[in-house]
C-alpha cells in the first residue's frame, strides 16, 4: 500500500506544526491508513504531498494545503486570532476526530487557538512580577536541541514530540467529550435545586465552569472518589482566576480533624484548605452542614 505523505518544514519545530502533524496522524490512524512524515522545504517533494502543513505558501482546504506564512496569511477567527497550521488542519478535520462540532469548538478555544495565537505573535496573558506562564509551547520548545547539541537528529525529535502531542490531544478530546456529557446533567441538577446557593452533585462531575455560569451558586458539594469523602468547593467569580464568590470561613483555614470539628460543630469534618476554597467531611451530610454554616459566615 502507498503511504500517505505528511509534509512539513525541516529545521526548528514549533507547537503548531507538531499538533497539526498529531491531528493528521490520529485521523489517518483511525482510517487505518499508513503514512510517513517528511520534513523538507524542497518544492518538488512538497508538491507531491498528500497533506502539506506549515510550509509551501498555500492554503487550500480542498487540496489539503495548510500553510499560513504566505502574504495575507490564511484568515482569522471572529475573535481576531489568526490561524496557524494547527488551526487550519483543525478547522477541516477537528469535527471528524471529535465526533461533534461542539467538542471540536471547545477544543479550538481551549488548545488550538492559544497555540495559533502564540505562533502568530499574539499575547493572550499579561505577565506579572516578572514571571511568565509556562505554556505547552514551552514544553515542546524544551525538546529542541540547544546550540551545543549539533549531533542531535531534529527530525527524530520532531517525531517524538508528535507522539507526545497525539497522546495529549486524544486526552483533550476525551475530556471535552465527557465534559459536555456532564454539562446537561449538572444543569438539570441546578434547575431542580431549591436553594441554588448550594449545589449538591451525586458524582464528581467537571462542574466548576458549568456551575459558575449561573449567578446564584456559592458552594458545590461533591463526592471525592479518591478517598470516599465529600468536598465543599467554592465557586469562582471567573473561571480564569482564583477569586471566589464567597470564601469558606477564615476561622477554618488550615484546620484538620478535631480542630476543625470543634470550630464547626460538624463531627466528621476532616480538613479545610488554608486558601479557603475547599473543605472536606467524611459524609455527604457533613459536607452539607459545612456549606450551610459557611453561607451564614
Amino acid at each position: 500500500m502507498n503511504k500517505k505523505k505528511l509534509i512539513t518544514h525541516n529545521g526548528t519545530f514549533h507547537a503548531d506544526d507538531i499538533f497539526a502533524c498529531a491531528t493528521l496522524s490520529i485521523l489517518l490512524d483511525k482510517k487505518k491508513q499508513k503514512f510517513k512524515v517528511i520534513r523538507t522545504r524542497d518544492p518538488k517533494i512538497i508538491e507531491n504531498g498528500n497533506y502539506v502543513f506549515d510550509v509551501g505558501g498555500i492554503y487550500d482546504v480542498d487540496l489539503n494545503r495548510f500553510d499560513h506564512h504566505q502574504k495575507g496569511g490564511a484568515g482569522k477567527r471572529e475573535n481576531g486570532i489568526e490561524y496557524s497550521s494547527f488551526g487550519l488542519v483543525w478547522q477541516k478535520f477537528g469535527e471528524e476526530l471529535c465526533g461533534s462540532k461542539k467538542v471540536m469548538e471547545r477544543i479550538d478555544k481551549k488548545l488550538v487557538a492559544p497555540v495559533d495565537a502564540n505562533d502568530n505573535g499574539i499575547d493572550l496573558v499579561e505577565n506579572k512580577n516578572e514571571i511568565s506562564p509556562y505554556f505547552i509551547q514551552d514544553f515542546f520548545r524544551a525538546m529542541r536541541p540547544t546550540w551545543r547539541e549539533n549531533n542531535l537528529d531534529t527530525d527524530k525529535i520532531f517525531i517524538k514530540a508528535v507522539s507526545i502531542a497525539k497522546e495529549h490531544l486524544l486526552r483533550v478530546i476525551k475530556r471535552a467529550q465527557d465534559f459536555l456529557l456532564a454539562e446537561d446533567i449538572v444543569i438539570s441538577i441546578y434547575n431542580n435545586t431549591e436553594d441554588k446557593r448550594i449545589i449538591i452533585l451525586d458524582v464528581d462531575y467537571p462542574s466548576r465552569e458549568i456551575v459558575g455560569s449561573f449567578p446564584e451558586p456559592l458552594f458545590v458539594i461533591h463526592p471525592r472518589d479518591t478517598d470516599n469523602t465529600w468536598g465543599v468547593g467554592t465557586v469562582r467569580k471567573d473561571a480564569r482566576n482564583f477569586e471566589n464568590r464567597k470564601n469558606l470561613p477564615q476561622a477554618w483555614a488550615g484546620l484538620k480533624d478535631e480542630e476543625l470539628q470543634k470550630v464547626t460543630g460538624v463531627e466528621d469534618a476532616i480538613f479545610c484548605h488554608r486558601a479557603l476554597f475547599l473543605a472536606v467531611a467524611k459524609s455527604k451530610e457533613g459536607a452539607t452542614k459545612l456549606a450551610e454554616i459557611a453561607l451564614l459566615e
